[in-house]
């Protein structure tokens, strides 16, 4: 099997990304990708050459500068300022997982031709990715409009020796990079600078990662939630699906027959019940998970969109010999769908946190926070407290970036989407709710030792034989803060 993707031959997939990450593939230009960047190219220097008309980027000066006319021996000198003098990241460095994202996002974006980058400027950023070469990028700066302007600059200094990589563990310059690699700058082309720095590779570089660990997290919800359930001595019938047959939502009729699979031969789920009803918490799993489920379907529907879109400024068309300005790299489409991907996330969080809470309350005949000896030992006390902090920070998390807008470069960008403050904080909603889901394995988990000798299904106990290798059984008091660690390695490394 080749180790090597073929970047431009076709849209690229979020199943295509999963695989291209997974298995550490490098990277590659399809012949039709090359033709396409070159021709681009091609018809860009010799529009430069035989027209003096001002075009927006290439030989004018960028934002409320646009009516300031550049000459042609400065149309370089041009490009190298802007990604210069954009280079204005803030805050902590995000996630080298993260850059490795947006390197792949901006040449899939540049492979179709309509950027007019030098296919060197291409082939370079291939190397970065192929190299695992990451700029070093910082998480505030970007108003999602006009791109993600400070955090693609960043990601862009390297090409031309300035800014800083991670490489091999080091932390080098841009200039020991090309030393190091024997390399000679990138000598931006015009409208090059404008290419690398318009575009929502950013914003996108958070939402694909965002997508495919909500996938993650949603069949992990449905896994845990139905050992929950079994682990409280729950009844079945709120997922029979006559009842969500009759309200005809696609995400809760799918989520109520995942549940009964997942607790098909539990022998608690057949036994009789002394209860009527159970907590909204586990009857309306269903319903809960099932609008996330619809949600996450749909952002995954705009980001893979997304994959296959061109988001810089202007746009070339060679074809149809046309230079055409517009709003490609406005984020707003990322922006509310980010927004509501945080919402959909947080709320599995949040469902999550009141099942472990009924878990520990000592009731069905489970002990007060599910410990051997509770008063000597606090058993599960605690780590409870510690899923409703990060459900509350979810929450507060999820107030909406994409309702803001800040006027910028003296009015010319009067409306930006803040679609880059709704990816980073997606991306902490991400984190929060695998870690709350990790708590309630823990608790489920132990909730079960209190109902043998019966079993739940053969599914569930080989998922719990497999946790079990990694977090033992809670007999007496130990430090929980490891215990969450590796719940929520097991939940990140293993399928539900």
């Amino acid at each position: 099997m080749s180790n090597f993707f073929v970047l431009g031959e076709h849209d690229l997939t979020l199943a295509e990304i999963r695989t291209i990450l997974a298995e550490n593939k490098k990277l590659k230009l399809a012949d039709k990708a090359v033709d396409a960047i070159v021709n681009c190219r091609k018809f860009l220097d010799e529009h430069i050459q035989s027209s003096e008309a001002p075009v927006y980027g290439i030989n004018t000066g960028f934002g409320s500068l646009y009516s300031r006319n550049i000459s042609k021996a400065d149309l370089e000198q041009l490009q190298s300022n802007l990604v210069m003098s954009h280079a204005c990241g803030t805050g902590p460095e995000i996630d080298k997982s993260i850059v490795k994202i947006m390197l792949l996002l901006k040449i899939q974006s540049l492979s179709y031709g309509h950027s007019g980058v030098q296919l060197a400027t291409v082939e370079r950023l291939l190397e970065f990715y192929n190299e695992d070469i990451f700029p070093v990028i910082y998480e505030t700066g970007s108003l999602g409009a006009s791109g993600d302007l400070a955090p693609l600059a960043h990601l862009s200094l390297p090409l031309i020796g300035k800014g800083e990589v991670y490489f091999k563990g080091e932390r080098l310059t841009g200039e020991n990079l090309l030393a190091k690699m024997k390399w000679e700058p990138i000598h931006l082309k015009a409208k090059e600078g404008l290419a690398l720095l318009n575009g929502t590779q950013f914003m996108n570089a958070f939402g694909v990662h965002s997508v495919l660990a909500s996938e993650d997290i949603l069949n992990w919800s449905n896994t845990i939630g139905a050992l929950s359930l079994d682990a409280f001595d729950g009844r079945p019938e709120p997922f029979d699906h006559k009842i969500h047959k009759i309200r005809n939502q696609d995400g809760q009729k799918i989520v109520a027959q995942k549940i009964l699979e997942l607790l098909n031969g539990s022998e608690i789920i057949k036994q009789s019940k002394q209860h009527v009803q159970d907590p909204y918490s586990f009857r309306c799993i269903p319903q809960v998970h099932g609008a996330s489920y619809d949600a996450i379907k749909y952002v995954t529907t705009i980001v893979s969109k997304e994959l296959a879109g061109v988001t810089d400024n202007p746009n070339i068309f060679p074809e149809e010999g046309e230079i055409i300005s517009g709003g490609n790299f406005h984020g707003q489409p990322l922006a509310l769908s980010l927004d509501f991907l945080a919402i959909a996330l947080a709320e599995l969080g949040s469902i999550s946190e009141r099942r472990t809470y009924q878990l520990i309350s000592g009731s069905r005949g489970l002990p007060d926070f599910l410990v051997m000896n509770p008063g000597l030992n606090s058993g599960l006390m605690i780590p409870q407290y510690s899923a409703a902090s990060l459900v509350s920070q979810s929450k507060q998390l999820c107030s909406p970036a994409s309702v803001d807008s800040i006027v910028s470069s003296n009015g010319q960008e009067d409306h930006v989407s803040m679609g880059a403050n709704a990816a980073t904080k997606l991306y902490k909603v991400v984190e929060n709710t695998y870690q709350v889901l990790a708590i309630e394995l823990i608790n489920g988990s132990q909730a079960l030792k209190f109902r043998r000798p019966l079993k739940t299904s053969s599914h569930l106990e080989e998922l719990i034989r497999n946790f079990r290798q990694q977090v033992p059984l809670i007999e007496e008091d130990r430090i929980l803060h490891t215990d969450i660690v590796k719940a929520v390695h097991f939940i990140k490394t293993h399928r539900a």
